[in-house]
């Protein structure tokens, strides 16, 4: 069972673990031991709310395949549970991070007094570029 929220739950037959071997350096215990965990969870069918399943299939990351499941490969740890806690964990923030949703930025006016100062500049960059020509007798 996984908490995103007070009152959202994703139910454990929702979530398909496979234990693999890790890839990298780790001696004869990467040959031997399965200690990686793939972590797959289908959007569609799962029982979030359909507010979460819109954000998640919208939300542009490579964990998400076009068929709407998350996969998630955890082998940071070289205990499985470690591994599987881990993936649990990231699966919580993606959900989380693709459900937030942003603030509408307002565009501002500038204030009076900082046009008045872009303009003075203005005016003293051209009196400055003026006096640059040419010289005449």
């Amino acid at each position: 069972m996984l908490q995103i929220t007070a009152n959202i739950v994703i139910a454990e037959w929702e979530l398909e673990f496979s234990a693999i071997r890790a890839q990298g350096a780790g001696g004869q215990n990467v040959n031997k031991v399965s200690s990686a965990i793939h972590l797959r969870f289908d959007i569609q069918r799962s029982s979030l709310p359909a507010f979460y399943k819109e954000r998640l299939l919208a939300y542009s990351d490579n964990r998400i395949s076009k068929e709407g499941v998350v996969i998630i490969k955890a082998q940071q740890y070289r205990d499985q549970a470690k591994n599987k806690q881990d993936s649990l964990e990231r699966l919580r923030l993606l959900i989380s991070e693709a459900t937030k949703v942003e603030k509408v930025r307002r565009n501002t006016k500038p204030t009076r007094n900082s046009q008045k100062r872009r303009m003075d500049k203005k005016t003293q960059k051209s009196h400055t570029k003026a006096l640059r020509g040419a010289i005449r007798f």
